[in-house]
């Protein structure tokens, strides 16, 4: 049975920095894309960042230069360090395991959420 269980979400004022963090099990973590995507109110979940197997990465430009992803295989966790934070970065943020390893793309699994917001 595939568990992706997210941690590290919370409230934080603007400019403030959050660590997300995603323990995979039933999975062979190191084969699998890591990805973390995002849903506010009234919005379309969207990607945030995915890093596959090989250490390639791929980033909504809305980030860049903020968030870093980052995998411990050992661990078989996923972690999103957010800097820098917005207003605008406040949503409900999804871990994402694709077996077929694509940075474009979510694959089947998802994790159930944790809340992130950005406010003073």
């Amino acid at each position: 049975q595939v568990q992706l269980v997210e941690s590290g979400g919370g409230l934080v004022q603007p400019g403030g920095s959050l660590r997300l963090s995603c323990a995979a099990s039933g999975i062979i973590f190191r084969v699998y894309a890591m990805g973390w995507y995002r849903q506010a109110p009234g919005k379309q979940r969207e990607l945030v960042a995915v890093i596959n197997r090989g250490g390639s990465t791929n980033y909504a430009d809305g980030v860049k230069g903020r968030f870093t992803i980052s995998r411990d295989n050992a661990k078989k966790t996923a972690y999103l360090q957010m800097n820098s934070l917005k207003p605008e970065d406040t949503a409900v943020y999804y871990c994402n395991a694709d077996s077929l390893g694509r940075l474009f793309i979510a694959g089947d699994y998802w994790g159930q959420g944790t809340q992130v917001t950005i406010s003073s």
